[in-house]
């Protein structure tokens, strides 16, 4: 990620959803809750000089969206959710350049005491 780590980004952290994604029948029957990261880049210059709401994306508008692709499809793979997530924002918003994001299952069916199972894929526009 250090080819990212000086550039503008929209941060959404946290997001929170409940789905049946997974590969255990119990997933599957009876859902579990999902946390989702994400960091969006894009050059925010001009909404920054200007204070124009044209010249960046709403947050509202990608959390919709999230919260479009996160219900729209069981996946067995919370790497393939992820995926999805960025095909769909990439398609939606020209701006961006890159996306990471971070899928999180923080009661994945694990042995643990605590902690969770996440994947993170980093992608730029050229990659999806």
């Amino acid at each position: 990620m250090t080819q990212y780590a000086d550039k503008d980004r929209i941060v959404l952290a946290g997001l929170a959803f409940y789905g049946y994604h997974g590969v255990m029948m119990e997933e599957n029957a009876l859902g579990q809750r999902f946390r989702i990261d994400l960091e969006l880049g894009l050059d925010m210059d001009e909404a920054a000089r200007t204070d124009d709401v044209g010249a960046t994306i709403s947050y509202a508008h990608i959390y919709d969206l999230v919260k479009e692709a996160f219900e729209e499809k069981r996946f067995k793979l919370i790497e393939a959710l992820g995926y999805h997530i960025i095909t769909r924002l990439f398609e939606r918003f020209e701006r961006l350049e890159w996306i990471r994001i971070k899928v999180r299952k923080p009661e994945a069916p694990l042995p643990i005491v605590a902690g969770e199972a996440a994947i993170e894929i980093v992608r730029s526009r050229g990659q999806v």
